[in-house]
């Protein structure tokens, strides 16, 4: 789907939906990854996630124009257009729209350990992927000091 796609979209279900046209830009944006979906205010204009799309489909970003379009149209309405808002609260469940949007799985890349931290007294072993200062710190076990090695690149598990 195309941005222009998807402005006739979200003009279509702003009619169907709200019986208002929306006159301003949408547009997909491929770096939204924790939000399905934003209004701006200042512009008006919505952006709605391509990671959304990709994953969930055409359902899922349906309830998420509708979202943003809650906001849109009160806000241009000057009426509570916010999520605590009890007017943005009764429209999102009048038109059917979602408060919260699917999470994105996020595959975790496997960064090594580089720091492997070992107590003096009890032998208990840390490791870290960051550099600490091992004078400012003692074994949570024992509470003896700490000494630090640098190791070869272990993968966590």
């Amino acid at each position: 789907m195309e941005d222009q796609e998807l402005q006739q979209w979200i003009e279509q279900i702003s009619m169907e939906s709200f019986g208002r046209p929306f006159v301003h830009q949408a547009r997909f944006n491929r770096r939204l990854r924790s939000t399905g979906g934003r209004y701006f205010m200042k512009s008006h204009d919505i952006e709605i996630s391509w990671s959304q799309w990709e994953t969930y489909g055409r359902d899922e970003i349906e309830k998420i124009i509708k979202h943003e379009l809650c906001h849109y149209h009160l806000h241009i309405l000057k009426r509570g257009y916010q999520h605590r808002d009890q007017d943005f609260k009764t429209l999102l469940a009048q038109v059917g729209g979602t408060r919260y949007c699917q999470s994105l799985p996020r595959p975790r890349a496997i960064q090594p350990y580089k720091y492997r931290i070992e107590c003096v007294n009890c032998k208990t072993e840390y490791y870290r992927k960051r550099k600490m200062d091992v004078r400012k710190f003692a074994c949570g076990n024992c509470r003896g000091k700490l000494k630090s090695y640098t190791l070869d690149l272990i993968a966590p598990s």
